[in-house]
């Protein structure tokens, strides 16, 4: 696989990622009875936790061995699209809960 460095693919890619965590998260809390200001918290919490574990920002080391994930995303023309360094997913998870929170109030 070609490895393709592009910035505005890979953002855009990292926001519907986010979004699709978000909403998979949200739903099984809401599953199990969550709701309100509860649901939102717990979601942001655990969204927020995985991406930053994703984007490297959150020390993971297992017997002695660290772990430092690298986030690339597959295209139609089977690249592998990268930003040129660490994700930054993190960074979009109040905004997509934010986005989430709008939509369904219309």
């Amino acid at each position: 696989m070609r490895l393709n460095l592009d910035t505005t693919v890979f953002e855009e890619q990292q926001a519907l990622l986010v979004r699709e965590l978000v909403q998979s998260i949200r739903v099984k809390l809401q599953e199990v009875g969550l709701a309100g200001s509860q649901l939102e918290d717990t979601t942001a919490g655990i969204a927020f936790s995985v991406a930053s574990m994703l984007d490297d920002t959150a020390a993971i080391e297992v017997d002695g061995t660290e772990v430092h994930p690298y986030l690339t995303f597959r295209t139609a023309d089977d690249a592998l699209t990268h930003c040129g360094e660490n994700s930054y997913m993190h960074e979009f998870v109040y905004e997509v809960l934010r986005q989430l929170d709008q939509e369904s109030k219309e």
